[in-house]
This record gives C-alpha cells, structure tokens and sequence, in this order.
C-alpha cells in the first residue's frame, strides 16, 4: 500500500479532535449524576457491541478466536486500558479542566521511557531526561506551586494514575500487537473492560443508581445522545482512524501529533462549559512545556533492531489517551 503521509497527519488531527470533545461530552455525562465507574463501564460495553458487530459484517469473525495462552494479555490489556485508565479520566476531569486532566494522563509516555531505560535496562537517547525535566517544570506550571494550589488533590493523583496505567497499557499492547490484529485486539479489550465494568457495578453499585440515565438533558443535550457520542464518535471512531493512520505515518510521528488533543480538548471546554475551564497564562506555558517534554521523549528510545519488535512497540504507543 502507498504511504500517503499527508492523509496520515489528517485522520491523527481528526482523531484527536474526536477525542477532545469527547473529553468535554464526557464531564456533561459526569455532571448529570453518572459516577466514573459507571461510565466507563457504559463505555467499554458499548464499544465491544460495535466493534464485535464491525468485525463479523467484514467477515472476520475468524480473527476473534481466542486460546488460553492469550487470556491473561486480553484481560490484563483491557483492564489496564479500557477500564481503569478511562475511569481514572474521569475522575481527573471531574475534578480538574478537562485539559488538565488530560495533561497529566499525556505523561504516560515518559514512564514508558523510563521502564525501557531502568526497567530493561535498554538504551535511551539523552534527549529524555530534558524531556522529563520540561514536563516536571511544566506540570509545575500547571499546579501553579509558587502560589496557593488551586488544583484538587484527588483529581491530580487520578490524573497521575491513569498516566501509569496508561504507560502499562502501552506495554501490554507491545506484546498484544505481535499476537493479533489491532481490531480483534481492541475488540476484545474492550469486551474484558466491559466485564470489569459489570463486576464493579455488582459489588460496588454507584450511589445514585442507574436513574441519572433518565435525566432529559445536561448542558442542553439530551444525554442518551451524549452516550452515544462518547461510545461512536468518542471510542470506536477515533481507534478506527488511528488504526488507518497507521498506515501512512510511523508510529511515534503519530504519538506527537495526537498531542493536539488536550489543546483542542482545552479549547472545546472553554467554549462548552465556560469560565469553569479557563487556564491561566501560567497554565497555557506549563501545558506547552508538558507536550514539548513529551514530545522529546517520544523519540528518546533507541529503535530495537529485529523488526517485528520495533513495529509492535511503534503500534502500541501510537494508540491514543482519551
């Protein structure tokens, strides 16, 4: 297949754009009475049905056989990334502007840096450790530490624990991707966090019940539709195109410009929900500094030399944090 790299860089934007509005969908869903859990179990179930139903119309019912030597990497992916990584999402962005939260979550791929370099004990190129200063200067920015902090506590860690938790992801995915193809992968990851979902709901049911689904609206929009937003357009959508944006760009080309997303998701709350979101000057700078500290990291890592290895790692760190 032609690489065409030009539509890459179009389906990576339109992605992250997906994923930034849903960021703020999402808060709306949170604010009328849906706890984290709950959404993200709603989530999970909702993206299995369609992408299982996408899957057996292309006729590649076939691919979604599963051995008991690929349960544990099912369950363990699924667990890591489609469960708790967005419940602790939305946590953080319950408590925190959605691009905050998002920013926190976006570190993920300096953990992962550090677990190649400490962890097995791999090569990294010096550019890293300027990218994990920049990112600490800048989450420092972000929490504004010279003053009085105005960021909750709770959602700050939540944030911090998805960014870990999302690093794992990535890991797991490195070896998922050698296995499977990306769209029986996600499809039953996805399956795997629906029944952690599920599970969760049966021995700790949400206080509020399942009765804030039968609010009219929240924010002016009925939130059946806000549930379909973050299932279609928030999650199935976005993985699809990065899925073909793979394609046509590398993958850690594709990690970097994804970093639009807490920009646009920053954006799109500030508009959506108003002064609520805002950031200030100090803010703007200490997020700016979080990507480019991100971004060096990104391209830290020396490339493995057998191929298969480099492609499996290049896939899954391309895969998207909202």
């Amino acid at each position: 297949m032609t690489r065409k790299p030009a539509l890459g860089v179009a389906l990576v934007v339109a992605s992250g754009t997906l994923f930034a509005i849903n960021g703020t969908v999402s808060k709306l869903v949170l604010r009328a009475g849906i706890e984290p859990a709950q959404l993200a179990f709603l989530r999970a179930a909702g993206a299995f049905l369609g992408l299982l139903a996408i899957t057996l119309l292309l006729g590649h019912g076939r691919r979604l056989a599963v051995t008991r030597h690929d349960l544990p990497l099912l369950v363990g992916y699924g667990l890591a990334g489609f469960f708790l990584v967005p419940m602790l999402y939305f946590v953080a962005i319950s408590r925190l502007p959605v691009g905050i939260g998002l920013l926190f979550e976006f570190t993920a791929p300096l953990f992962v840096a550090l677990w190649v370099r400490f962890g097995q004990r791999q090569p990294v190129r010096p550019r890293l450790w300027g990218g994990f200063a920049l990112s600490l200067a800048g989450l420092a920015c972000v929490a504004e530490v010279w003053g009085d902090l105005r960021l909750d506590g709770l959602g700050v860690l939540a944030g911090l624990g998805a960014a870990v938790l999302l690093a794992l992801y990535y890991l797991l995915g490195a070896r998922g991707v050698a296995r499977r193809d990306t769209l029986s992968l996600t499809t039953w990851a996805f399956g795997s966090a629906a029944v952690a979902g599920l599970l969760t709901q049966a021995v700790a049911p949400a206080n509020g019940g399942w009765a804030p689904l039968a609010e009219a609206t929240s924010g002016g929009v009925p939130v059946a539709l806000l549930l379909g937003y973050v299932v279609v357009l928030g999650s199935i959508v976005p993985y699809m195109l990065i899925a073909a944006a793979l394609r046509h760009l590398p993958a850690t080309s594709v990690g970097i410009i994804g970093m639009v997303e807490p920009v646009f998701a920053s954006a799109v709350a500030w508009i959506t929900l108003g002064g609520s979101e805002a950031l200030s000057a100090a803010q703007l700078a200490g997020g700016a500094l979080v990507l480019a500290g991100v971004a060096l990291a990104e391209t830290a890592r020396v490339t493995p030399r057998a191929p298969e290895t480099a492609a499996a790692g290049e896939k899954a760190v391309a895969v998207p944090a909202g």
